[in-house]
């Protein structure tokens, strides 16, 4: 698959492997930063599932171009275009890593979704779940206009009822193409161990299923390193009281729960973490 060029919408330029990612992408990173989370310049950002780096850029530009980042993508497909982004940034100012983080070093088998790259994960089993979430947050959204859906709703809502489902069944099987992928996991004190890491301003965690293994990954001794934290969570067998009751256990007290309205009634949530001071 080709890697192509594309300016964004604050001007910065970027590659991409599917261009009608970029938009979604886009506009879902900037929703990481909020409920009073703040990034400063001369930050330092771990970006966990980056995918092609979009929030990292983002951030980036918002700090002022001077930000420390760490970004991280385990999908090989993925990760020579999130490499090929950070290219285009200042070579001290972000690193990549090409694995993913976990609770212990080790190689795990991901589900690759050539057609839909947000979606890959290390939880390939849970696709059924996930295709429901996502046919869910489609008509949600038809069923809500606004002035910033994305273009493929757009599209979607000038047929005619009739036939939307049997486009959105097609595209959803498109979709849900898999490839299995091994990919190396490390760990965040591992990271942090390597790179004498003295603090992280934000660890933002969206990894499709494996946020709590990746909180796993945090020893005892790094958590107080860590200043704020934004994750997607998807709350089977409880896990957004998991994830809630670990970060109150290390000091990140101050937490917001919220659930975007295109995933309202699904298992996805955000939250948003940071010490009081």
């Amino acid at each position: 698959m080709a890697i192509l060029p594309i300016t964004l919408p604050n001007g910065m330029k970027a590659h991409y492997l599917r261009e009608e990612e970029v938009p979604i992408l886009y506009k879902q990173v900037q929703e990481y930063v909020r409920n009073g989370i703040e990034l400063f310049p001369g930050d330092t950002l771990f970006d966990v599932g980056a995918n092609i780096g979009l929030f990292s850029l983002w951030s980036y530009e918002q700090c002022q171009r001077d930000l420390n980042i760490y970004a991280f993508e385990p999908i090989p497909v993925i990760f020579d275009v999130l490499k090929r982004n950070a290219q285009l940034l200042d070579p001290a100012t972000m690193k990549v890593f090409s694995c993913g983080l976990a609770q212990e070093p080790k190689t795990v088998v991901f589900g690759y979704y050539p057609n839909a790259t947000a979606l890959s994960t290390a939880y390939p089993d849970a696709w059924k779940q996930t295709r429901a979430i996502i046919q869910q947050a489609i008509d949600t959204a038809l069923s809500n206009p606004s002035d910033d859906e994305p273009s493929y709703i757009r599209r979607l809502r000038r047929l005619p009822p009739v036939i939307r489902p049997f486009l959105i069944r097609h595209k959803l099987n498109q979709a849900f193409q898999v490839k299995l992928v091994s990919c190396p996991m490390r760990t965040i004190s591992n990271i942090i161990r390597e790179y004498q890491v003295q603090r992280i301003d934000l660890l933002k965690i969206d990894v499709e299923r494996s946020e709590f293994d990746v909180l796993l990954g945090i020893e005892p001794q790094d958590w107080h390193k860590i200043k704020q934290m934004v994750i997607e969570v998807h709350n089977e067998e409880q896990r957004v009281d998991q994830v809630t009751a670990l970060l109150r256990q290390y000091g990140l007290s101050e937490i917001t729960i919220e659930q975007e309205p295109s995933f309202k009634d699904s298992d996805i949530f955000n939250v948003y973490a940071s010490r009081k001071f």
